[in-house]
């Protein structure tokens, strides 16, 4: 094996490509992607409405609904309420205007808004039939002067009612808050007056009145509102809920520190401009009025809610400890070839590796057993000279981050590209990356005019006479508590030509080379576009040959135009397409002459289906492809992505098997139908589903690797369907 210089130095400049504003017209048939979103997160809300599945995985749903929407309207109604006060003319892809896009989303918005208020009474029924009760202040009057106590003794004194008046502007409301409406008279006057009272986020949104039995906190506070308004008549109170535009943009090649630059857009986040107003349906219209003039909104951004709003407090009842409810915990296994040899010895990774390729699926597959192991066992090995690693997103007690502290603290070389651009983990990340500064690691922030989003790691390893790199190329983020509830697939690899594309992508990211072109890595911005669209025309190629032409596709979501019309143009000249796409899709199956061999499902259930697969018949000659990337335009041209053949037969056939499965789902998967709507699979079949993905993909892995330890109990909101994994 040749020598590598491992080292690398830890300022990135690659220069950035040219940043694409507006997106092109597509000349096919588009879904329009705000749209298509919503309606993967109907496809969530169903499984709240599913009384088939165990009821607090359907309160957590409920929880997760609420969550996505909270993130829908922090970035993309904020991004397209921006354009129009930009008065920025440019089309969706599909045609629409920005207003056009916000109009037809508010009015799919309120139907889900209503379903979701709907499910939630029926599910609040359920779990007061299993002794979980969430009550109405007034139904408990035998705890009203308990509960007055603790208002004055844990509550109020954390509360801040603040007036709105000539004398008193009105109030700064943070994003995602609870605040109460508060209508005043002055009985010695006449005079009325309104004032904001904040509900404390420090405190839990429930609070238990008994066992299992809980009380909204922002009702307590609106019981006892007399104690904040000593003298005065509380004539009215109602809640509502603010959320505020969270995106923005960094001007980098401005910045002298990027560090500095994001932090400080950090703090100005929590003042971006106001997107939605969420207030109780009895709130009257004249207070709504005034809260819209206070934030700046107008009456669409307005949304009427029943019942209780902010079902993100749901977490709380979905985490309580009733095994009964819940589906059975799932351990992971560990995979077959990465056993220990014994119970006091762990698994030598590298020795695995050098045996052959080892495909690992989480959670499935223990990621603690797996990736964790490979860079703990890199960080303690003498023979292992550098460890390179990006992070997107990681969990605040990652391992891997300690390992790879500790492997900087015994004087390896650790490179670590911690993209501080990663929205709504900047905070995190700058904290990770100055710890591990701190280690002596070298730390890179992220390329300028790039988010770094690919999940590499490169272990340089002295080996006899030479040095040998072990290689993990994967679909999901190096966070050992997400490997528990996302599905990912990761390659550990020391075949040499991928070895050495990932060092010329690290050296890339933290250098100044200028490489553009890869021996098997597909990398984006440089080659992933070019290189997809070869593959897709090959394939037409076979089709025109009379050659077998199949195209399968698993992803995140699919926007991108070009691609989308690649894939038009393959449907109908003869090749198979059979696509599974968990969020945004943006292509129409099903059409005559254009789509009709195209075939597009989605799968929801108890794991969030987090990995990028591809496959290409070529021909008879298979191909498989996992990587970070999804078929959108920021993917493919604003982002740095990998993504790698995977040519061992064992991992070929164990990909080919996890796509065969979720093809025959007929449990948890939907169809995608040429008017552009979803029908659950079950419905079009006419009988209740029998292939379940998860059950099936569990019991696979039972039948082959060793089961680990019991699973720690995730944190609130760690099983997000997140729209931005």
């Amino acid at each position: 094996m040749a020598a590598i210089d491992p080292g690398a130095p830890a300022r990135p400049a690659v220069p950035p490509r040219p940043r694409r504003t507006t997106r092109p017209k597509a000349t096919y048939p588009y879904l329009n992607r705000e749209l298509s979103w919503l309606e993967f997160n109907a496809r969530v809300l169903h499984e709240a409405r599913d009384e088939r599945n165990p009821l607090l995985e359907r309160v957590k749903f409920l929880a997760i609904f609420a969550g996505n929407l909270d993130e829908f309207f922090q970035v993309r109604m904020a991004g397209l309420r921006q354009q129009v006060e930009a008065g920025k003319v440019a089309r969706s892809p599909d045609g629409r205007t920005a207003d056009e896009q916000i109009a037809v989303a508010r009015k799919r918005v309120l139907e889900l808004v209503a379903d979701h208020s709907a499910i939630n009474v029926s599910v609040r029924r359920a779990l007061a039939a299993e002794g979980i009760e969430l009550l109405d202040y007034a139904a408990i009057p035998e705890h009203h002067e308990a509960l007055r106590q603790r208002f004055l003794d844990e509550i109020f004194p954390v509360l801040t009612p603040l007036a709105v008046d000539p004398g008193h502007p009105f109030p700064y409301i943070s994003t995602l808050s609870l605040s109460i409406a508060v209508g005043l008279r002055d009985p010695e006057t006449g005079e009325r007056g309104f004032a904001r009272v904040k509900v404390p986020q420090i405190l839990p949104r429930l609070l238990e009145v008994g066992p299992s039995r809980f009380v909204l906190l922002d009702q307590v506070i609106e019981a006892n509102l007399d104690a904040l308004f000593s003298g005065m008549e509380v004539e009215e109170h109602h809640l509502f809920r603010v959320t505020r535009n969270a995106d923005f943009e960094i001007e980098e090649d401005e910045a002298d520190d990027l560090l500095l630059a994001i932090e400080e857009e950090l703090r100005r986040r929590r003042f971006g401009a106001a997107v939605r107003l969420e207030v109780e349906r009895s709130m009257p219209a004249a207070t709504q009025a005034l809260l819209r003039r206070g934030l700046g909104l107008a009456e669409n951004d307005s949304y009427e809610v029943s019942g209780m709003l902010d079902l993100t407090g749901l977490w709380a009842i979905a985490d309580l400890d009733r095994p009964d409810l819940k589906p059975v915990p799932w351990s992971p296994v560990t995979p077959p070839r990465l056993i220990p040899p014994d119970e006091d010895e762990p698994a030598d990774v590298f020795a695995a590796v050098r045996a052959g390729d080892i495909l690992v699926h989480h959670p499935y597959e223990s990621f603690a057993a797996s990736v964790e192991r490979f860079i703990t066992q890199a960080a303690d090995d003498p023979d292992v000279l550098t460890i390179k690693q990006t992070l997107y997103r990681t969990s605040g007690d990652s391992p891997i981050v300690q390992s790879l502290i500790r492997a900087a603290e015994r004087g390896k070389q650790v490179v670590v590209l911690v993209e501080i651009k990663a929205r709504f983990d900047e905070e995190a990340n700058i904290v990770w990356a100055r710890k591990l500064e701190r280690a002596g690691a070298h730390v890179v922030y992220g390329l300028v005019g790039l988010k770094t989003h690919s999940k590499t790691a490169l272990v340089v390893r002295r080996e006899g006479s030479g040095l040998r790199r072990y290689v993990h190329i994967g679909t999901g983020n190096y966070n050992p508590k997400t490997a528990r509830l996302y599905v990912d697939i990761g390659l550990l690899t020391c075949r040499p030509e991928l070895g050495a594309d990932v060092t010329d992508l690290f050296n890339n990211l933290t250098g100044l080379s200028r490489q553009r072109t890869f021996r098997r890595l597909l990398v984006a911005p440089h080659s992933l576009r070019s290189r997809f669209l070869d593959l897709v025309e090959r394939e037409i190629g076979h089709a025109a040959a009379g050659r077998p032409a199949r195209i399968v596709l698993k992803l995140n979501a699919i926007v991108d135009v070009a691609v989308i019309e690649a894939l038009y143009r393959a449907s109908s000249t003869g090749v198979d397409i059979d696509m599974i796409i968990r969020g945004a899709c943006s292509i129409q199956p099903g059409l005559p002459g254009m789509s009709e061999r195209i075939r597009v499902r989605s799968i929801i259930g108890e794991f969030l289906e987090h990995s990028r697969i591809w496959s290409f018949a070529n021909g008879g000659e298979q191909e498989w492809y996992i990587g970070s990337a999804d078929l959108m335009d920021r993917n493919l041209d604003r982002r740095v992505e990998a993504i790698a053949p995977v040519e061992d037969h064992d991992a070929q056939a164990r990909l080919a098997g996890i796509i065969e499965v979720m093809l025959a789902d007929d449990r948890r998967s939907w169809q995608l139908q040429p008017d552009s709507t979803w029908l659950r699979t079950e419905t079009i079949e006419g009988r209740e589903g029998m292939i379940d993905t998860f059950e099936t993909l569990k019991e696979e892995a039972l039948a082959t690797g060793a089961v680990v330890a019991a699973p720690r109990r995730p944190g609130a909101g760690a099983g997000s369907l997140d729209p931005r994994a």
